[in-house]
């Protein structure tokens, strides 16, 4: 059944523009799970603009569904993962001056670099995903590298979607789907788990949870913009719908 993981992040962009207390990430970790969550996503970067590191360590330590921690693959990430030990690692670009994550990785330029991330998150028993574009090319480095997940940008999708009209008929949103499916067949062809997620919301989410095989979408920025005039545990359970209604009429 697909599964959703829940990005709270920009609850701690809140928190930070003050540099206060409130709101607190792990609160709404809590409350998306009581809204239906499967999973709590965090991507704790390298200038700590959000999440910070003790966020990550009262989550693992507080909340009681999965966590999936984002980061790059740097030494001092890897430590701070071995040490915390999330269920999941999402290895991702990251810039400096980046607003969000842009791109997937580029696994075939960094592949030794990777290779070496992986192999020291795998021998602490950690299972590793990739952020990475729809190329295959991409797809099958990063099953090389030995990553065990790897999670679609499915921010160029999105961004059609948006430019076409909300149209998911319009044949540059078909294009982009199709590209995500193809991908989405090569992870699981090659023995990986296929996620997606980057810049889904409520009118765009659908079409992408229909597609086969896909195991879990990460889910972020709408549902937090959603909970400032719903809550958090209603904002959580409207998307859970939605994708639960586009993945039960999928076909096999």
């Amino acid at each position: 059944m697909i599964e959703l993981g829940v990005n709270i992040d920009h609850v701690a962009t809140v928190r930070q523009a003050r540099r206060t207390y409130e709101p607190d990430p792990v609160w709404a970790a809590t409350e998306a799970h009581l809204g239906g969550a499967d999973g709590i996503t965090v991507h704790l970067r390298e200038d700590r603009r959000h999440i910070q590191d003790d966020d990550v360590r009262r989550l693992t330590e507080l909340v009681h569904v999965k966590l999936n921690l984002e980061m790059a693959a740097t030494d001092e990430m890897i430590a701070i993962a071995r040490e915390i030990r999330p269920q999941m690692v999402m290895l991702v670009p990251e810039g400096r001056q980046e607003i969000t994550t842009e791109g997937g990785l580029d696994v075939i330029g960094r592949r030794k670099e990777l290779e070496r991330a992986v192999g020291e998150l795998r021998d602490a028993g950690l299972i590793v995903s990739a952020f990475i574009d729809a190329e295959l090319d991409q797809i099958d480095a990063a099953q090389a590298c030995g990553f065990a997940v790897c999670e679609v940008h499915t921010g160029p999708y999105a961004h059609a979607f948006w430019e076409k009209g909300r149209d998911s008929g319009s044949p540059a949103v078909v294009k982009e789907l199709d590209r995500i499916r193809r991908a989405g067949d090569r992870i699981r062809e090659l023995g990986m788990r296929f996620n997606a997620g980057h810049a889904l919301n409520y009118v765009n989410v659908q079409p992408i949870a229909a597609l086969p095989g896909v195991r879990e979408l990460h889910i972020g920025h709408a549902i937090v913009s959603r909970s400032i005039f719903l809550g958090i545990r209603e904002a959580v359970a409207e998307m859970k719908r939605l994708m639960r209604e586009a993945a039960h009429i999928a076909p096999d």
